[in-house]
């Protein structure tokens, strides 16, 4: 394995967390939780825009890294949990309380996968096709956390 190939395997597994033999996408969702905090202390638009950029990152990545695993969406790629959590906090404040209950939630709809989450994680070819389900979750569990933080909290 090349440089370049043990590069996109490095980010692709979070640094080989993703190589953990039990639970990599929940230990992928840790890991993303500092990026959420850097995230949130920026502005909306920044921060949109750096998640664009991650998106793009995180579907190029796991394209190359499937290729080089030869394998199809292999769960020790969680780039993917990461760049789904960094969704489900875009526009809300972090704190100890968000954190928890958007990692609950974001794990909950990536386990589950309500439609069209499924349909698209199997209709979706490559990178894309590996990021698309935990992006939709994001969705899924900003929009759910938005009201429980507006409503509850």
């Amino acid at each position: 394995m090349n440089f370049r190939d043990k590069s996109v395997i490095f980010f692709a597994t979070g640094g080989f967390i993703g190589n953990i033999p039990f639970a990599p996408g929940t230990f992928g969702t840790i890991l993303g939780l500092p990026l959420c905090f850097f995230l949130s202390k920026t502005e909306l638009p920044l921060g949109v825009f750096l998640a664009v950029i991650l998106i793009a990152f995180a579907i190029l990545i796991a394209h190359h890294a499937e290729k080089i695993l030869k394998k199809n969406d292999p769960g020790c790629i969680i780039i993917d949990e990461i760049a789904g959590l960094v969704v489900t906090f875009i526009g809300l404040k972090f704190d100890i309380t968000s954190a928890i209950a958007g990692f609950i939630i974001f794990r909950f709809f990536d386990i589950l996968k309500p439609f069209p989450i499924r349909f698209l994680e199997k209709k979706v070819p490559g990178g894309a096709g590996v990021v698309i389900d935990d992006i939709m979750a994001g969705v899924y569990s900003n929009l759910v956390l938005r009201v429980l933080l507006f409503t509850l909290l």
